[in-house]
């Protein structure tokens, strides 16, 4: 069973009216797994989709939702999945990968049938973010081991952290989409500090690996009038391309980053300093 919900594209003037729940209304995405189940959220940024596929009990075929107007989900979309959770398989035209817990899988434009299971009674989470595509590229597993890494940060500024480069342009071929995995140190609660924005590309964050009990506090808005939105574990925040996307927790964490717009590239951005912020 397959459900969406669709948002809306934003004015960063009309955002700085918005109380408390309006701002999660708008991009907070706060159920993404639910039984037997595959939900995602559509937004009108870059037409980019967000959401998990959570198989118990039942084997999962990826359907197309009404916004698409598509004869299967893929049809002029591409595909990026990371298991945050126990093994599992996911089947692309009749072709199995098992994906283990942080392990990656990029599905190409063209595809029709792609399904999703649990393995030998483990429970996988498979989170999942989607592009369109412009041409097909071939389907591919990559791993941890073959990400690109980067150590980036200090313990001294409580940033130390470990970015996971998956499904990006140095590692594989893709359209627009691009997906990676950072992971704080134990200690280190802050994540992209300093901050930045990059108008050419926006993101969603889905963050995981929060201890019970504990928070996130993710930071959007303009660098001079930010605004700030509480999260649990396993839920997932939009960032336009007008805001700052950064955050902090009250325990270390892992978030997955996913982007889609103008360019693959990774460091186009603008930073900003911490004593600009507002």
């Amino acid at each position: 069973m397959t459900h969406s919900e669709f948002r809306y594209a934003h004015h960063p003037n009309d955002v700085k009216s918005y109380n408390t729940q309006e701002l999660r209304d708008h991009f907070l995405i706060p159920e993404l797994f639910k039984k037997d189940e595959i939900n995602f959220t559509y937004t009108m940024y870059d037409r980019y989709i967000a959401g998990g596929a959570f198989p118990v009990d039942k084997k999962l075929k990826l359907e197309p939702i009404d916004a698409f107007k598509a004869d299967y989900f893929l049809q002029r979309r591409e595909l990026g999945i990371i298991n945050v959770g126990g093994r599992g398989k996911v089947t692309v035209d009749g072709e199995t990968y098992e994906l283990g817990r942080k392990e990656a899988l990029y599905v190409g434009r063209g595809k029709r049938e792609v399904f999703f299971e649990a393995t030998d009674g483990e429970q996988p989470y498979f989170y999942i973010n989607s592009a369109p595509a412009h041409k097909e590229y071939d389907t591919k597993k990559v791993t941890k081991n073959e990400a690109e890494v980067v150590e980036l940060g200090d313990s001294k500024f409580s940033n130390k952290r470990t970015i996971n480069k998956l499904l990006v342009n140095s590692v594989i071929d893709t359209c627009q989409l691009q997906m990676g995995m950072t992971e704080l140190k134990d200690g280190n609660v802050w994540n992209t500090m300093p901050p930045h924005t990059h108008s050419r590309r926006m993101e969603v964050y889905f963050y995981f690996d929060l201890e019970d009990g504990q928070t996130i506090s993710h930071f959007m808005g303009q660098p001079d009038e930010t605004r700030h939105i509480f999260m649990q574990n396993h839920q997932a925040v939009i960032s336009p391309e007008w805001s700052i996307h950064s955050g902090a927790g009250t325990s270390n964490y892992t978030f997955i980053w996913g982007m889609a717009g103008e360019n693959l590239d990774y460091g186009d951005m603008d930073g900003v300093q911490p004593h600009e912020l507002k």
